[in-house]
């Protein structure tokens, strides 16, 4: 069992992962997507709603699979509030993360060789799970509306999955445009597919007006939705949470209960007393403020790019990314930057195919006001330094 007789699958590297033996590194700054900031969360509230759990007395047994009701119930609320999704708590699937939630939901759907459209340039995580599960990767371009929907296959050749990031697409923060939101849904009607709207982020926009999340528009119970708590919170949590299709809830809570019987009851309970109480609504105003603030500190902080790169993804989330002028080569400039100290994931690293565009993803909401302009700044200093070798040794003076 030591020596299997074929090699087994190669999976995508995950940069982040690759990145983690240097994040804690005293000095070393991390422009690492996804990363929250928890220094505004009110810790007497925090406090308080961990005492009260702690006072109740613990369940005698295992919990329900599909998650604590008063969670689920706060959940189905809020998203009805804030995302125009409109659930029965008893559709909502309590999970360990969204991690999980991907997982379980390829679990449930798919058999070893069946393909999943997923977004190119896309989430690396993602796209490792699906692979995990035997699924073939069939890359759908982005551009700046988002999927490309026409590009999706119809017929025998349509994938039984499609994943995609509407709100805040991964990496390349565009969102996915209403007619294309419509035509998706029309897609996944007529090839009977299911579509996992991964809604990682949608709770931070700048400016930009909101667009109905697809599970808002579905009629047809062709949307898994995914949510998660490591945004707006901290992913230390580890929960997440799914709005199953009626057609799917049955496989997802058999799978659930394998899978680790449920989700952590202390943590079920404090997140439905922070629900609740209205603790989190609270709380995503101040982040959205405390965000908006980061946001422009490093966008003044890259002002002296202008001519070697620009900035795009701006409209929502807690990343966005450069494009390097062309002719300059973004893996060098992360490979230049982390000599110095500072972490950046380069865009390659979320294509499965050829790369088309050179630049790099500047996560910013778990940095500090200072790390943000003393990373600024050293970002500024290698891409311009890099750009003036590469133009002095092709003869491209600027």
């Amino acid at each position: 069992w030591l020596q299997p007789q074929e090699p087994p699958r190669q999976l995508g590297r995950d940069a982040a992962f690759d990145r983690d033996m240097l994040a804690d590194t005293p000095g070393v700054i991390e422009f690492r997507s996804g990363r929250s900031a928890i220094e505004p969360l009110p810790p007497g509230v925090w406090r308080r709603i961990w005492g009260d759990v702690g006072r109740e007395a613990p369940p005698g047994d295992y919990g329900p699979a599909l998650g604590d009701p008063d969670l689920r119930a706060a959940i189905a609320d809020h998203l009805g509030r804030s995302r125009g999704v409109v659930c029965d708590p008893s559709s909502i699937v309590v999970t360990t993360g969204a991690v999980q939630g991907i997982d379980l939901v390829a679990r449930a759907t798919l058999t070893a060789g069946d393909t999943v459209g997923f977004e190119e340039p896309g989430a690396i995580s993602a796209r490792n799970i699906l692979e995990a599960r035997g699924a073939g990767i069939l890359r759908i371009p982005v551009d700046e509306d988002g999927l490309r929907v026409d590009d999706l296959p119809r017929g025998p050749d349509a994938p039984r999955l499609v994943y995609v990031t509407p709100a805040h697409q991964y990496p390349l923060g565009v969102r996915l445009s209403a007619d294309r939101r419509t035509a998706l849904l029309k897609w996944a009607q007529a090839q009977d597919s299911l579509v996992l709207e991964d809604d990682y982020d949608s709770e931070f926009r700048f400016g930009a007006p909101p667009l109905p999340a697809l599970a808002s528009l579905d009629t047809g119970g062709h949307v898994a939705y995914l949510g998660t708590f490591s945004k707006v919170l901290t992913p230390a949590l580890r929960v997440g949470y799914l709005v199953a299709p009626p057609a799917l809830l049955d496989r997802l809570e058999r799978l659930k209960r394998m899978t680790d019987y449920h989700t952590p009851w202390p943590v079920q309970r404090a997140l439905a007393g922070f629900l609740l109480g209205g603790h989190l609504e609270r709380h995503i105003r101040r982040m959205r403020r405390h965000y908006a603030s980061k946001r422009l500190a490093l966008l003044d902080a890259l002002s002296g790019l202008d001519g070697y790169a620009h900035a795009f993804g701006l409209e929502a989330g807690l990343h966005f990314c450069i494009e390097l002028a062309p002719g300059l080569d973004a893996s060098a400039v992360s490979r230049a930057l982390r000599a110095r100290g500072v972490i950046v994931t380069p865009l390659a690293d979320c294509y499965d195919g050829p790369v088309t565009r050179q630049g790099l993803i500047l996560g910013y909401g778990g940095l500090t006001p200072d790390e943000i302009v003393r990373g600024g700044r050293i970002l500024v200093e290698t891409i311009r330094e890099h750009a003036e070798s590469i133009w002095m040794r092709s003869g491209a003076r600027r």
